[in-house]
């Protein structure tokens, strides 16, 4: 579509008065469109005890998506790599590269992808919700696809020999330096940390070093996306987000909203001012206005991909803003590279 791809990162957002397996069906359905309209990837986030998420099980939804689809990358973004043993992600994700050869992708994160209670019930021990060992687990994780786990006892099956593209993700510096350092693609969730982007990729090409999978950085970029067919509707449209977004950091999660019920609620002003700094940056409006904000990300970032993420109540308003992007915008964004 551009020279710089476009790819998509689904939450399986639960609306307000339907079920999550609705939820799963519709990530079931933008997926198949969105490989129609040529988008390079289809990722899904882990996230858990949030009522409006239904991607908790990443491995168990690629699974499904692939086998749904047939040309466009499925994967992950992320797995939150500290909930989970090293060795049951190595034999889940070679799983899903065995069955889908060269069509998986591996997106990590350290971050819980939850609040802190559901992150005990994950990981089981006090100690175990730090996430100093992360460096250590992916190193066993990369060992174990490619046979060099230090170990030398653990095999995992399938998985050694089936790696699928790995990826880091990250909001801040931490992972976009261990990205660099380890030769790895990196990720930028711009969505909810955009004031820290520009430093932090700045700082994975600063510390890059060429790999056996990477001879030169490889950056993305997340950001929240709504298109339609005008600017007034598309902040309508981005009401319910807002206002999920706004729940979601008072410790309140609910399924997301209608539209009109995110336009009646009563924010106070301080409200009002966290819901709109919470689009300030980011991809909302018609397409000449999305075609604005996306290049001036890409100029700005020097992105080599772009990953779009669109939270609004609808399906079918989910899947027009993708094909008003691939068929409006995509082609009029400038190249770039890292």
């Amino acid at each position: 579509m551009t020279d710089v791809p476009l790819s998509v990162l689904d939450l399986s957002p639960v609306a307000a008065g339907r079920s999550a397996g609705e939820a799963l069906r519709q990530t079931t359905e933008l997926a198949r469109r969105t490989e129609e309209l040529d988008y390079r990837r289809f990722w899904v986030a882990e996230h858990h005890n949030m009522p409006s998420i239904a991607s908790s099980a990443p491995a168990v939804l690629i699974a499904h998506l692939a086998a749904a689809t047939s040309r466009i990358r499925v994967g992950s973004g992320g797995v939150m790599l500290p909930n989970h043993p090293p060795l049951v992600v190595a034999e889940q994700f070679g799983t899903l590269e065995a069955l889908h050869p060269g069509r998986i992708d591996l997106g990590i994160g350290r971050a819980p992808g939850t609040d802190q209670l559901t992150a005990l019930a994950l990981r089981r021990t006090m100690e175990g919700l730090s996430a100093e060992r992360f460096p250590e687990e992916l190193a066993d994780l990369i060992g174990l696809f490619t046979g060099e786990d230090p170990r030398a006892r653990i095999t995992a099956t399938p998985g050694a020999g089936d790696m699928p593209a790995i990826w880091l993700l990250g909001s801040s510096g931490y992972s976009a330096q261990l990205a660099g350092l380890l030769g790895l693609p990196f990720s930028f969730a711009h969505h909810f940390s955009s004031a820290s982007t520009v430093p932090a990729l700045a700082l994975y090409r600063r510390s890059f070093r060429p790999s056996r999978w990477l001879e030169r950085p490889h950056a993305m970029v997340a950001v929240s996306a709504i298109c339609a067919d005008t600017d007034e509707r598309a902040q309508w449209l981005s009401g319910p987000a807002a206002l999920s977004f706004l729940r979601l950091r008072q410790g309140m999660p609910q399924p997301l909203a209608t539209p009109e019920e995110a336009a009646a609620y009563p924010y106070s002003d301080a409200e009002r001012e966290f819901a709109a700094e919470r689009f300030a940056d980011q991809a909302v409006g018609s397409p000449e206005t999305v075609r604005q904000r996306l290049a001036g990300l890409i100029e700005r970032t020097g992105a080599d991909e772009l990953m779009l993420t669109t939270m609004v109540y609808d399906i079918g308003d989910r899947i027009r803003s993708f094909e008003l992007i691939a068929e409006k915008v995509a082609a009029q964004l400038p190249g770039a590279g890292g």
